[in-house]
C-alpha cells in the first residue's frame, strides 16, 4: 500500500490528466490503495470552507469536509498509469457518507482511498472511490463517491439502478440565490479546479452554457441548512441530477419520513439538481 507523507499537488495532477487522457484505455480498475497519516486540520482553510458552504464556525468538522482532505488522493489514483479512464469527462453522479461521530478540529487523521466496483450504467460505466478516515485507531468516517464514464452500452438486460435517494415530497423550505462565483470560491477551498466550475468560457469548452456548481458544494450547502439539528452519527446519500448553472436561483425542499429526512435542490422549473436523504 503506497503511503504518502503529504497531499499530492493537484495542479501537477491536472496537467498529467490532460496529457495522458487520450491514451487511457482499459476494462479494469487498479487495486492500488493510497494511505496518508498525520493529517492536521488547517483552521483557516476550514473556516473559509464553512463560509463558502454556509456552515457556522464550530470545532466540529462538517460531515463533508473530509472529502476535501482526501480529494488529492482520489485524483492521484485516477491519474495513475493503471487507471483506465481519462479524468476529464468523468461525471460525479452520487455520494454517500457515513459518520460514526463528529470529527474535531483537534483530531489528527489518517485516510485511505481506493477505487472499486467497475460496473455497467445505462449511459456507460460507473465505479466507486472509497475513502475511510480514522482518528486514532478508530474509523469514524466512510465515503463512497460514484463516478460515471460515459460511452458504450450496458450489458444486455442491464437495467438502470434504482435511485439511492427517492424524490422528496413537500414544499420548498428556502429559496437560495447561488452566485456566479460560487464555483471559483469552492475551488479555492477544495482544490477541485475542474474548468467546468470556474468560468463560462471554460465551461462552454465542455458543452455547458455557463459554469456549473460543484456537486459536493451543493451537498454541503444543503447539510448546512440543518444547522445543529443533525445527530452525531448518521449517513447522508445524494444523487446529482441536473447541473446547477451559475448563477441560479434554487429551491431547497425538506420532508420528514418515518426516520430521518429527505431533501432536495430544485431548479425553479421543478427539475431536481440534487436528491438526498439522511438516516
Amino acid at each position: 500500500m503506497p503511503e504518502l507523507s503529504t497531499a499530492p499537488k493537484l495542479s501537477a495532477l491536472y496537467l498529467k490528466a490532460v496529457a495522458t487522457g487520450p491514451t487511457r484505455r482499459g476494462d479494469s480498475l487498479p487495486d492500488t490503495e493510497y494511505l496518508r497519516r498525520d493529517i492536521e486540520i488547517d483552521r483557516d482553510r476550514l473556516a473559509e470552507y464553512d463560509r463558502v458552504c454556509g456552515f457556522g464556525l464550530r470545532d466540529e468538522l462538517p460531515i463533508t469536509y473530509p472529502h476535501v482532505l482526501s480529494f488529492p488522493l482520489s485524483v492521484r489514483l485516477m491519474t495513475d498509469p493503471g487507471f483506465p479512464f481519462p479524468l476529464v469527462g468523468l461525471v460525479h453522479v452520487a455520494n454517500t457518507i457515513r459518520q460514526e461521530r463528529p470529527l474535531l478540529v483537534t483530531d489528527v487523521l489518517t485516510q485511505r482511498v481506493r477505487v472499486a466496483d467497475l460496473r455497467p450504467h445505462p449511459k456507460g460505466r460507473q465505479f466507486d472511490v472509497i475513502t475511510e478516515t480514522s482518528a486514532g485507531d478508530e474509523v469514524v468516517w466512510r465515503e463512497v463517491s460514484t463516478y460515471l464514464r460515459r460511452g458504450g452500452a450496458p450489458e444486455h438486460g442491464e437495467a438502470a439502478e434504482r435511485s439511492a435517494a427517492s424524490e422528496p415530497a413537500g414544499e420548498p423550505m428556502a429559496t437560495w440565490r447561488v452566485a456566479g462565483d460560487t464555483g471559483r470560491r469552492y475551488a479555492a477551498v477544495s482544490g477541485d479546479r475542474n474548468p467546468i466550475h470556474l468560468h463560462p468560457l471554460t465551461a462552454k469548452a465542455f458543452g455547458f452554457p455557463r459554469a456549473i456548481a460543484h456537486g459536493m458544494w451543493s451537498k454541503a450547502r444543503c447539510l448546512a441548512a440543518f444547522a445543529e439539528r443533525l445527530p452525531d452519527a448518521y449517513s447522508v446519500d445524494v444523487e446529482f441530477r441536473k447541473p446547477l448553472l451559475l448563477p441560479s436561483t434554487v429551491d431547497f425542499t425538506l420532508s420528514r419520513p418515518d426516520e430521518g429526512w429527505n431533501f432536495a435542490l430544485h431548479a425553479r422549473s421543478g427539475k431536481p439538481h440534487l436528491l438526498g436523504r439522511i438516516r
